[in-house]
């Protein structure tokens, strides 16, 4: 198995993500399911494979399968391999078609003995494996000729990018009973801070409405999320151009972005030119 070249720092998604999948039910599912649809515009996935690389919870790829693909899900967090299997034995009886390991994106050893897929999804994942280029190099050689790419990478923020990271290696290296304190006390101030800029802005209705839909947001939870965001580490950013020029010069084609002006995922949708071979 590779280790990550920080792990000592490394935040533990696996046990962010098992403390959400508390929160997984029906309506969160959909939810998840109906952000798929909206990403390759279709509600049937059947017959397509569907590789979720850093299936962290589980939820993306139990919606995948429930859209009738064959799903195959590998993480670098034994938690997150274990919470993935726990959500497939909840919601599903036969899951035949459902396979889960432990794996890392920058283990080109293990990538090697896996088939090539129809959809590759990685959301949130490859910029907190300490090295986001290889990851992404390494991604895109899973895809199918004529295949999907589904990928979302932290926006470079210049200096605010370079000031969360900071931040996330420091609670990092708090001793572990702090940690949930600090997460608290950051949560609740930017919270706070949030709420006095929307007045400010005379945007109150905008602020309680998206804080009221958060789960709207493919599902996820505020305070995981949250969690997730001040522990995230290790982490990268890049550029949309970067990501851009990037996927073009693999020999992809970009049919479907979703950016963020500040903070947050760019996330993009590129298929694999057929006649390429990358």
């Amino acid at each position: 198995m590779v280790k990550n070249n920080l792990s000592e720092n490394r935040f533990e998604f696996g046990k962010n993500w098992k403390s959400f999948s508390n929160y997984i039910d029906d309506e969160v599912i959909q939810v998840a399911q109906s952000s798929l649809s909206d990403l390759f515009n279709t509600n049937d996935l059947s017959g397509k494979t569907f590789l979720d690389v850093g299936c962290g919870s589980g939820l993306f790829s139990l919606a995948a399968f429930n859209m009738g693909a064959n799903v195959f899900s590998f993480d670098f967090d034994l938690d997150s391999v274990e919470c993935t299997k726990q959500i497939r034995n909840r919601y599903t009886q036969d899951h035949s078609n459902w396979n889960i390991e432990q794996g890392s994106i920058l283990d080109t050893d293990y990538l090697n003995r896996l088939n090539k897929f129809d959809i590759v999804y990685s959301w949130g994942v490859i910029h907190h494996t300490g090295d986001l280029w290889k990851s992404f190099s390494n991604l895109i050689g899973l895809v199918n000729c004529g295949g999907v790419l589904c990928v979302a990478i932290y926006n470079d923020q210049g200096i605010k990018s370079k000031v969360w990271t900071a931040i996330k290696k420091f609670y990092n290296q708090l001793p572990r009973f702090v940690r949930p304190s600090f997460a608290v006390v950051t949560f609740i101030g930017i919270q706070v801070m949030s709420f006095l800029y929307h007045i400010c802005k005379l945007k109150m209705i905008s602020y309680l409405k998206n804080t009221k839909n958060y789960k709207s947001n493919r599902g996820m939870n505020l305070f995981n999320d949250w969690v997730d965001w001040v522990g995230g580490y290790p982490f990268q950013v890049a550029s949309v151009e970067a990501v851009n020029k990037f996927l073009m010069m693999k020999g992809f084609e970009i049919n479907h972005t979703r950016l963020v002006s500040s903070f947050g995922n760019n996330e993009f949708v590129a298929h694999k030119k057929k006649y390429q071979d990358v």
